[in-house]
């Protein structure tokens, strides 16, 4: 989440008279993320956050994002879901961005999270995929292994100066990724952006799953390799085996992982190293002039990569099948 558009008073009034969500009282920006325009409204009803699709969101894929959170929670999963306007529209249009008005979740995101808190995440994660699987609406995985090397040839040139060495590394990377790439495994809607900020609990209660801009078709498990990245991780970059086998427990009391997933994640959790530190490193050398959010270090997984990079089974984690 962050601020890129400015929202006036007059304009948010008009936009918010197309939905029976009360009067105005407060509205501020929210600051992190990168992608789109968000903002926390209250109103004399209750409290949304207002979306602005910036334009790296393409437009086409608004249905689906929308009709998943619908359909999920629809299916007793805590999320937010898409309030429909007075002509039961879930997507208008402001300041020249399409919007959206979307159900406030109560809640807080980890800093530290504790072994309790990636169990929960497995089970809420498995319980996602299970709802998902008869989504009517499929969208490809734009940010799969076949477009990480057109995206890192966008900041090849200046991959040295964040850190030396770079540009060859990511190169070799990819080499071996695109040669590797598992085909054969179980496929559904993921979320593909699991981190500590898209995880609400409250106390120690997870109380629902955010931000699903990112949501997709591709191999389940590649979820969970994300999360062992997110999740599993030391602030001093080591990897705790007690949180991964938490998730992993979680996640299998809901959805048993099938062999070949479970033998694929060391895999997987590299090329999830891989997409974020690319993704990272595109939005490093890019933020815009002025835009009120924090760019988020690529660097951190070049180190989560380099780590995968060492493991060859997934018991060499500290896991069980």
């Amino acid at each position: 989440m962050a601020v890129y558009t400015d929202v006036s008073d007059d304009m948010l009034a008009d936009f918010l008279a197309q939905y029976e969500a009360g009067t105005l009282t407060s509205f501020k920006g929210i600051a992190e993320g990168v992608e789109n325009s968000n903002y926390l409204l209250h109103t004399t009803g209750l409290s949304y956050i207002l979306t602005l699709y910036e334009k790296r969101v393409d437009p086409n894929d608004l249905p689906f994002f929308l009709g998943l959170m619908e359909h999920l929670s629809a299916r007793g999963l805590s999320c937010p879901t898409p309030i429909r306007n007075r002509t039961g529209e879930t997507l208008g249009e402001l300041a020249g961005r399409p919007a959206a008005l979307i159900s406030f979740l109560e809640g807080m995101w980890v800093r530290r999270p504790s072994a309790l808190n990636c169990r929960q995440l497995g089970e809420a994660m498995a319980q996602m995929h299970v709802a998902g699987q008869d989504f009517a609406i499929e969208r490809p995985n734009a940010l799969s292994v076949e477009s990480w090397r057109p995206l890192f040839e966008q900041s090849a040139d200046d991959a040295d100066t964040v850190a030396g060495g770079l540009r060859q590394i990511v190169r070799d990377e990819l080499d071996y990724l695109e040669q590797n790439w598992p085909q054969d495994l179980p496929q559904g809607v993921i979320h593909a952006d699991l981190f500590p900020d898209n995880v609400f609990f409250l106390s120690d209660r997870l109380s629902g799953l955010i931000d699903f801009y990112f949501a997709c078709n591709d191999a389940l498990v590649y979820d969970l390799a994300i999360c062992l990245n997110a999740w599993c991780f030391e602030p001093d970059l080591s990897f705790n085996v007690t949180k991964a086998k938490a998730l992993l427990v979680g996640y299998s009391r809901v959805r048993p992982l099938e062999p070949v997933e479970f033998d694929a994640l060391p895999l997987l959790a590299r090329g999830a190293a891989l997409r974020f530190l690319l993704t990272r490193l595109h939005d490093w050398l890019r933020v815009p002039p002025g835009a009120l959010v924090t760019p988020k270090d690529p660097l951190e997984y070049l180190r989560k990569l380099t780590f995968h990079q060492s493991v060859e089974t997934s018991r060499a984690y500290g896991l069980d099948p």
